[in-house]
């Protein structure tokens, strides 16, 4: 017998048939979905939205993913890295600003120069702030060494994007090549997770091949591993990658959007506890995309701190928006959109996942 949307909500578990069933409800079932979910997340984590001030720290890559824009084998991109005095300067912007916590994302590297670098660059951030401001890495694979090095320079979250967690379709978005090996990006996350990070992955969804059945086990996935947050958001297509030529075959944005949104509020029925990032490519295709995921589950945004000169060579997708505000634009723009989405922003918090703080505490005992 078919167990109605309101039969899966009552639950205390969901089976990934009750998940697939949520990932295709209609607009009224999605809506009692969304309210639901809104009433866990205030229950759980509260109004409170924390920041992570983004900086794009480089686009240079070594990996040549067929989604990505910043992929090795896209020679169209002008290539960057941002100096060490502008990083600091907007690591000194986020602090005097009260912003929390930094993001620094960049391209997938492993050269001696660039560990040492970001080693250094994360040092003297943490100097500059008095030990203030929290840093989150993105920076992909890296040995237990590097993850640790990162680590002890006062690091303390990662977040490396699974991107899709069943393995055959992994083959069908990378290079079938030691570089990108599904596996090993497993092993990478476990990796963090032994040195002592709070771990953060995430999906694409709507990508082409996949099905609500493959996003129900992406839901699994981090349920199983026992994901500390998660950042996770709608594909959409760049027109300099491989996968670009099924552009016609994809759902529609607004479609890939919802169901976005339906992952996020599924989520955070599931997992009460973690972080979960409104991204900012729920904006690219909805103006109100940021606000619609905080109220619906998402708990983190990130303000983009990065160079406006930068910004456009940091196209992972297209129509990425707020490429040309700079930090104070960004700053006014999102305080207006959370406070819009009913939320309270967390000034000079860290806002690390209570998730994390419960998982620590369950690992002593």
């Amino acid at each position: 017998m078919t167990k109605t949307i309101s039969e899966i909500l009552d639950q205390d578990h969901f089976e990934k048939q009750d998940i697939v069933t949520l990932l295709s409800a209609n607009e009224q079932d999605r809506n009692l979905l969304f309210e639901r979910s809104a009433m866990i997340k205030e229950k759980y984590v509260g109004k409170r939205v924390f920041y992570r001030g983004l900086i794009e720290f480089s686009n240079l890559c070594a990996k040549n993913c067929y989604y990505c824009g910043i992929r090795a084998g896209n020679k169209q991109t002008n290539r960057y890295e941002i100096t060490e005095d502008e990083i600091l300067e907007a690591a000194r912007y986020a602090y005097e600003n009260k912003y929390g916590s930094l993001v620094i994302q960049s391209g997938e590297r492993s050269d001696k120069s660039f560990v040492k670098r970001i080693a250094s660059l994360v040092s003297r951030i943490k100097k500059l702030s008095n030990g203030d401001l929290g840093i989150t890495l993105s920076m992909g694979e890296q040995t237990e060494e590097t993850y640790k090095s990162w680590f002890d320079s006062g690091a303390h979250r990662y977040l490396l994007r699974i991107e899709v967690s069943n393995p055959e379709l992994y083959l069908k978005y990378h290079p079938n090549d030691k570089k990108h090996d599904y596996f090993a990006r497993l092993e990478s996350l476990h990796l963090l997770r032994k040195v002592g990070y709070q771990v953060g992955t995430g999906v694409m969804i709507g990508l082409p091949f996949q099905t609500v059945h493959d996003l129900a086990d992406d839901l699994i996935f981090f349920r199983n591993f026992d994901i500390d947050m998660v950042g996770m958001g709608p594909f959409i297509e760049h027109e300099n990658t491989p996968l670009y030529q099924y552009k016609d075959e994809l759902l529609s944005k607004s479609e890939r959007f919802y169901l976005s949104l339906k992952m996020v509020a599924i989520l955070r029925i599931m997992m009460k506890d973690i972080n979960i990032a409104a991204t900012t490519a729920m904006q690219a295709i909805d103006p109100l995309g940021r606000e619609k995921a905080i109220k619906v589950g998402a708990n983190i945004i990130m303000p983009n701190l990065t160079p406006s000169k930068y910004r456009e060579d940091y196209l992972l997708y297209e129509d990425k928006p707020c490429l040309d505000e700079d930090a104070n634009d960004c700053k006014q723009c999102l305080e207006a959109r959370i406070h819009m989405a009913g939320g309270d922003i967390g000034y000079g918090e860290w806002g690390d996942s209570t998730h994390f703080k419960k998982r620590k505490k369950d690992e002593i005992k």
